[in-house]
């Protein structure tokens, strides 16, 4: 669990990579977009997450990724899984201690207000506008939604993410205190 250690502009880079980071790996394999994928590491990096991992490592080199990230690709550690090996993946993380976390937009998932997150926690995300396939929501140990008021359906990928790594990030905090 990360300290308290303020991080400034003047800090030594060699010294920020030491920091310790939170236990979270947002799994964004199956985010197609390469603008929500930058929006998505800006955020892990900004809250020191452990890993945000991609079907494939080459989109962090594409031009719409970079310029969402705004540099926090230097600094946010990535990991590939493709498509394909996604199911074997996760059941490795599991083995390793990590909680599956999906987040989906079915009405029957539990509400993220509702839920306490592990601290060792893969939160997996869905493709845009099809969400996660079956096959992976069954692989996970809980589906939990972000309530909703109004008439759209649905929040971007990258911001419902970013909803789920703050709850993540409040709820680890209140444990330091």
């Amino acid at each position: 669990m990360p300290d308290r250690t303020p991080i400034t502009r003047d800090m030594n880079r060699a010294d920020y990579s030491q920091l310790p980071r939170h236990s979270l790996i947002v799994c964004a394999t199956l985010v197609h977009s390469p603008v929500n994928l930058g929006g998505l590491c800006r955020t892990a990096e900004a809250f020191r997450l452990e890993a945000m991992v991609l079907a494939d490592l080459a989109i962090a080199e594409t031009h719409p990724f970079r310029n969402l990230a705004a540099s926090a690709h230097h600094w946010q550690p990535l990991n590939a899984c493709a498509l394909d090996v996604l199911p074997s993946w996760l059941s490795q993380q599991r083995q390793l201690g990590y909680s599956l976390i999906a987040l989906d937009a079915n009405p029957a998932a539990l509400p993220l207000t509702e839920f306490v997150f592990s601290q060792k926690t893969v939160l997996v995300l869905g493709q845009e506008l099809t969400g996660i396939p079956a096959a992976i929501l069954d692989q996970c140990d809980r589906a939990l939604s972000i309530p909703q008021s109004g008439m759209v359906e649905s929040l971007n990928v990258q911001t419902a993410g970013a909803i789920a790594i703050y709850e993540y990030i409040r709820q680890q905090s209140l444990s330091l205190t």
